[in-house]
């Protein structure tokens, strides 16, 4: 059975996964499972474990869903269905945003000038700004640092300077801050090691980043291989992915992670049991990059289930479907990609463990998957099987 952090008491409670998850997932109250990992590579989209935000292209942040601990930004949280919003509500402080990106319960965003401010669920100093105080419009990460990119985990968060170095801060039990250390931190603190990096991607308890000429990284809880090193031995600094593969992006999921090699071609590893690895098996780990079925290549990953975006703007998923999550109209697992429904071209996609959501190129949002915390934001809180609107969204 997996090891579960109780974030808070809610009506509805949010479940955190630690090192070690449940294979099996039946009850709603579960449905976040490690999910919040979300993963964005898209600076304007990203979804958390029961919200989901967005960048309008004029830089204003919006947020739908879950906002049990203030992680829409919108001034106000509470006890949930009360305080979910069903459509798009505007994070509060006039910021103007470059960058977002969401965890389990919160979110941040980078401004302008590479400040990161975050809000949300702040238990294990995941928000930066040297409390454990949960917050309900942005606050400024502290110690004077200016990013260029962020990353959210469950609970943690990291971001890279303009030179290269890696800062997390957050929950670290599994040495996933990648400090050497396995204390949690409410302010950034560097990444050991001395790598210069290019890309982060935080997962559940896991990170990993890309360093110059594409070799992967990754640190943290390593339980089902998704360190990529060949082992099962956590790290709490960063070890080489093995495989001798270049990558152009990676993307984490909750236990498990994938790359994009040079020429698209998708490679992941880690924890397999829907087929989230995309190799056309269930079940099992793999400690070391597969690659993944079908012969397609990919200009974007993001990791939750797992989902790519072809050159031609067309979706594809595959893993867990318990909730219509690969939006192919089922919900049937798969372990090879299977494309999304709808014949819609995107030119981003962001997913979690349970719902989905892309970026048309006219900037519209559609979502698809699990709704029962009105994350998709259509005004409801029906489950979808393929892509619907997000309504209301500037």
């Amino acid at each position: 059975m997996r090891s579960i952090r109780l974030l808070a008491a809610a009506a509805l409670p949010v479940l955190l996964l630690s090192g070690c998850r449940d294979r099996t997932r039946t009850a709603a109250t579960s449905k976040l499972e490690d999910s919040a990992a979300i993963r964005s590579t898209s600076p304007r989209l990203a979804i958390g474990g029961f919200h989901t935000c967005m960048l309008t292209s004029g830089g204003a942040a919006y947020c739908w869903g879950n906002n049990g601990f203030g992680q829409l930004g919108d001034g106000t949280m509470g006890v949930p269905p009360a305080v979910n919003r069903a459509a798009p509500a505007e994070v509060t402080g006039g910021f103007t945003f470059t960058w977002l990106s969401a965890g389990s319960a919160h979110t941040c965003g980078l401004v302008s000038d590479g400040r990161a401010y975050c809000w949300g669920s702040n238990k294990s100093g995941q928000l930066g700004d040297g409390t454990r105080t949960d917050r309900t419009s942005p606050v400024a990460v502290g110690g004077g640092l200016t990013f260029t990119r962020l990353s959210a985990g469950t609970l943690h968060t990291c971001g890279l300077v303009s030179d290269g170095r890696a800062y997390c801060w957050g929950w670290n039990r599994y040495g996933q801050l990648g400090d050497s250390t396995r204390a949690d931190h409410s302010s950034p603190v560097a990444v050991a090691g001395g790598l210069l990096f290019t890309q982060l991607s935080a997962g559940t308890a896991h990170t990993c980043g890309l360093v110059s000429g594409g070799r992967a990284y990754c640190w943290g809880s390593n339980k089902s291989g998704q360190l990529g090193d060949s082992t099962t031995t956590d790290r709490t600094s960063p070890v080489a992915v093995g495989g001798g593969l270049a990558f152009t992006q990676l993307a984490s999921g909750p236990e498990h992670a994938c790359g994009l090699a040079n020429g698209g071609r998708a490679y992941c590893w880690g924890y397999n049991g829907p087929g989230q690895l995309g190799n056309g098996t269930k079940g099992g780990r793999a400690a070391s990059p597969v690659a993944v079925s079908g012969g397609l290549t990919f200009t974007q990953l993001t990791a939750g289930h797992t989902c790519g975006l072809a050159s031609s703007g067309r979706a594809y998923c595959w893993g867990s479907n318990d909730s219509g999550q690969l939006g192919d109209s089922t919900t049937t697992d798969r372990t090879s990609p299977v494309a999304v429904a709808g014949g819609l071209s995107f030119a981003q996609l962001a997913s979690g463990g349970s719902h989905t959501c892309g970026l048309v190129s006219a900037g519209a949002a559609y979502c698809w998957g699990w709704n029962l915390q009105a994350q998709l934001g259509d005004g409801t809180t029906a489950d979808r099987h393929t892509p619907v609107p997000v309504v209301g969204f500037p």
